[in-house]
């Protein structure tokens, strides 16, 4: 009978384990696939000490527990030896069909990972703590926002869930409450006051280089339409006999400057928005003072964009963005009591408080803005003030 082995405590060897020279020990192993693997540590049991100047690990024989576990439910060793960075390619080459908006933000966080030690780590090292680690890194350190922070996270938690389901993992590291790990710095985006947005639309009204404009923020602040669905409108969609607005597609601009027709953003986004007699004039006002293009612009068939730029291209976001930046600007120079930063989705939350505060039905109002889930119209319900609450007290107890 074979004299068993022993290491240099005099403590008898497992099948596979093995006391190197230096003092570490090793464990070899057959993997899923039957190729030869190997796991070490400088201590065979847990209640042994950590050599001095070694950064502390789990002892052999734990880490040949957590083999036997994997080999037994099937978890591929090693993480597959997927990278971070590799996982989230692997992840973004599988989404098809995803919006060009989606696309720019995978690509964002790609190149983010090639500069990040982060994003060489091999996927089954990242533990929770590292995953939280990283984030507080980027707020803290990188001085990135909460926004872009919750844009990253999108993509690495299901990156990783798709190693779980895969089988390389066994818990995914990003499963937690954001909100818990750092500091919501995001500013919210207020509806303005019914006084502000009076105020402001005759500013712009009586302005002589904004008044151009007038028209086209009166009906952002008074339909709720999304800024993409308004740049796509197209004068065929203005239905002044059954005074509405079709809206079925959203114009967007990629970052290589192509002109792109998507769905709206939800399903419940295709409607038709009611216009008051207010907005159909503005509309008419705009359709009549529309320039005529040498050539009109098509973008996927779709022609009659009610507003151009100098190249004859349809107007996007952005323009209209920077239009009501200038505008607020301009405003802030001349008035003492300042306005707030008003962009056009302010114009669309505006609208949506409006409709609220006047009373409503939530699920007609959900309609309107092309919510699909009304949580989110009903948060429209949480920005009301005191005068409003005492208000609408009055009117149930005087009705």
């Amino acid at each position: 009978m074979s004299e068993k082995r022993r290491d240099n405590r005099n403590r008898i060897l497992r099948e596979g384990e093995y006391q190197r020279k230096d003092g570490r020990y090793r464990f070899r192993y057959i993997d899923e696939d039957g190729k030869e693997k190997n796991v070490y540590s400088w201590r065979l049991d847990k209640n042994d000490p950590m050599p001095k100047g070694k950064k502390r690990e789990p002892s052999l024989r734990e880490k040949e527990k957590q083999v036997e576990a994997d080999l037994f439910d099937r978890i591929v060793t090693n993480g597959g030896n997927y990278t971070v960075l590799e996982l989230v390619e692997k992840y973004v080459s599988l989404k098809t069909g995803v919006r060009h908006n989606t696309v720019a933000g995978y690509k964002t966080v790609i190149n983010m990972l090639k500069k990040e030690s982060f994003g060489n780590l091999r996927i089954d090292k990242v533990r929770l703590s590292d995953a939280k680690a990283w984030l507080i890194k980027l707020q803290q350190i990188d001085g990135r926002g909460y926004s872009s922070i919750h844009s990253i996270r999108g993509v690495l938690r299901p990156a990783f869930q798709m190693a779980v389901d895969d089988d390389l993992l066994r818990k995914n590291p990003f499963e937690f409450e954001l909100a818990s790990v750092i500091v919501n710095d995001s500013v919210t985006r207020e509806a303005i006051t019914r006084k502000q947005q009076r105020d402001l639309l005759k500013f712009i009204q009586e302005d002589k280089h904004f008044s151009r404009y007038y028209d086209a923020i009166y009906i952002l602040f008074h339909t709720g339409l999304r800024i993409s669905e308004f740049c796509g409108l197209t004068i065929s969609e203005i239905e002044f006999g059954e005074m509405c607005i079709k809206v079925d597609h959203q114009l967007q601009r990629t970052a290589q400057m192509q002109y792109v027709i998507e769905e709206p953003k939800t399903d419940k986004g295709i409607r038709y928005v009611p216009m008051t007699e207010a907005v159909a004039a503005c509309f008419r006002r705009i359709i009549a003072n529309r320039k005529t293009p040498k050539v009109e612009p098509m973008v996927e068939g779709y022609v009659g964009f009610l507003f151009l730029d100098k190249n004859d291209m349809p107007m996007v976001a952005l323009h209209w963005e920077k239009y009501l930046e200038h505008i607020i600007q301009k405003y802030n120079r001349i008035y003492r009591i300042q306005m707030p930063k008003v962009t056009p989705h302010v114009c669309r939350h505006t609208f949506c408080s409006n409709m609220a505060k006047s009373g409503m039905n939530p699920k007609t109002l959900q309609y309107i803005m092309g919510h699909a889930d009304i949580s989110v119209t009903l948060n429209t319900y949480t920005h009301v003030n005191f005068d409003d609450a005492k208000e609408e007290v009055y009117r149930i107890a005087n009705s």
